[in-house]
């Protein structure tokens, strides 16, 4: 592991790669900071962007983005009550009421720490146990991939925000796009509408930008109760002794919680984040200070979600299975590079995935060395009227999409897409379950094909060996527990500060 450590801080360490991890963590942090555009929507804009980039390059790019983005939300949610992004809304419970008491600046230093201790536990995590995980993945065949990616559709269903079945209906539209086009084994054209663009399918950078960024828009323009950020001024930003002690424990948890849910298929780090502050609570000898201010409501779910965002990079990378719908951005980057996700990445790419690796310690480093400092420059930005923003990213948004093509019919789609993205905002439907469901569904059909053609036939393939029916069962006792009226209202009982 060592070794490949080494080969890893070789390939990220060169000056050009330094250079992109540090323009990403800013990118990410400066679009991560400004209210509604969270890591989800600020990839989705520049995605396009890496497009012309060195592979290593553009996923250390994308990593700082991931990392940066999420750690911009908890400014926000801390100075304004206005969570960045979805991971960042239990910080707001007591990152909040401690800005309003004067101690801004220690609940943002409280983030930085625990975000950068998290961070360090979880790529050791992934360095740790990528290998073997590798090494299981290799002697996986059709059949268990697609229990696999059953369960990962399954997972992210039950496990998603929002209403069960809006989920349901978010996978299946995404299934259904991510068929459009020639299919693969017969030659057919499906869903092309007699369009000649669509011959090839829908291009992964317009659906993104397109129901993402467009309608992340959309809604911060609609919501025109943006609080005042000067109303709660920094102060002192170290932590004191008592401050340092009662931190400790949570930052622990929470990161031990993060590094075991960002594994899994589905989970993300918004769950990571509420659960953490559960157990906080729970553990807590004074559960009534939270919600009036206390340190541990900070620190354990902002480094739940940081430990999270880095060990979900782990199924995405060994087994070509995304862990959240920004592990699906990732998972379409590695494709617009020629990379196919999977075991084999770390053999025949060892730099690439190494390289990436070593970045996120890099860029977690940085942000802690440079976002500290900057915090005064972040709190004026939040003062400019978004207004004045989003003409911007709409204009950088539509150059990156069509920098990715050359063709105009891609700007067509993606606004055909911004309506749809809108439309889903109005109607409340969750849309990250599509992006999952279109990365997974042409990948799902394939290895569904070739379980077949290798078994002439027969579905038995799939509960045949131990692997794939108990991942299938798995799935199965998901679904189970979908339908039970108990655990929907725990379910919504968790997300309804969403």
């Amino acid at each position: 592991m060592w070794d490949n450590i080494v080969l890893g801080f070789s390939a990220a360490g060169t000056l050009v790669n330094l250079g992109y991890a540090l323009a990403g963590a800013l990118l990410g942090t400066l679009i991560g900071i400004l209210p509604g555009l969270g890591p989800l929507a600020t990839i989705a804009i520049l995605l396009p962007f890496t497009y012309g980039l060195e592979p290593l390059s553009a996923l250390i790019m994308l990593a700082g983005i991931y990392y940066g983005s999420a750690y911009g939300g908890s400014t926000t949610a801390i100075l304004m009550s206005l969570p960045g992004e979805t991971a960042s809304t239990v910080t707001v419970l007591d990152g909040y009421q401690m800005a309003r008491k004067g101690r801004a600046g220690v609940a943002i230093s409280t983030a930085a720490i625990g975000s950068f201790v998290a961070g360090t536990i979880g790529t050791l995590l992934l360095a740790a146990f990528a290998t073997p995980l590798t090494r299981v993945a290799i002697g996986f065949g059709p059949s268990e991939y697609f229990s696999l990616m059953t369960l990962g559709l399954v997972g992210a269903v039950s496990l998603a925000s929002g209403s069960m079945l809006k989920s349901v209906a978010m996978v299946i539209l995404g299934l259904l796009l991510g068929l459009a086009g020639t299919d693969s084994n017969t030659g057919v054209q499906r869903f092309t509408f007699g369009l000649p663009q669509l011959w090839d399918g829908i291009d992964f950078i317009v659906l993104a930008v397109g129901l993402f960024a467009f309608g992340e828009i959309y809604s911060t323009l609609a919501d025109r109760k943006v609080p005042d950020s000067s109303a709660n001024p920094i102060n002192s930003l170290w932590p004191n002794r008592e401050d340092f002690r009662r931190m400790i424990a949570p930052i622990l948890r929470g990161t031990g919680i993060g590094s075991l849910l960002g594994v899994l298929p589905g989970a993300g780090i918004s769950m990571s984040s509420f659960i953490a502050y559960s157990v906080e609570k729970r553990v807590s000898r004074h559960p009534e200070q939270f919600g009036t201010g206390a340190i541990e409501g900070v620190a354990g779910p902002e480094s739940a979600n940081n430990a999270a965002a880095q060990t979900a990079f782990i199924p995405t990378l060994t087994l070509g299975i995304p862990g959240s719908p920004v592990m699906a951005l990732i998972l379409g980057a590695l494709m617009i590079h020629n990379i196919q996700p999977g075991p084999n990445v770390m053999s025949s790419r060892p730099e690439l995935f190494w390289g990436l690796v070593a970045s996120m310690w890099i860029g977690n480093l940085m942000l802690v060395l440079l976002n500290l400092p900057l915090v005064g420059i972040w709190v004026k930005l939040l003062s400019v009227p978004y207004r004045l923003l989003f003409p911007g990213i709409v204009m950088f948004s539509c150059i990156g999409v069509y920098a990715s093509g050359f063709a105009s019919f891609d700007l067509y789609m993606t606004a055909v897409f911004g309506v749809i993205g809108v439309i889903l905002k109005i109607l409340r439907f969750e849309p990250a379950p599509l992006v999952l469901g279109f990365v997974l569904g042409p990948m799902l059909e394939e290895n569904f094909n070739r379980a077949l053609v290798l078994s002439d036939g027969s579905l038995m393939t799939f509960v045949d060996h131990p692997l794939p029916a108990a991942m299938l069962g798995v799935a199965a006792l998901l679904i189970l527990l979908m339908v039970l009226p108990k655990f929907r209202a725990n379910r919504e009982t968790m997300f309804a500060d969403e």
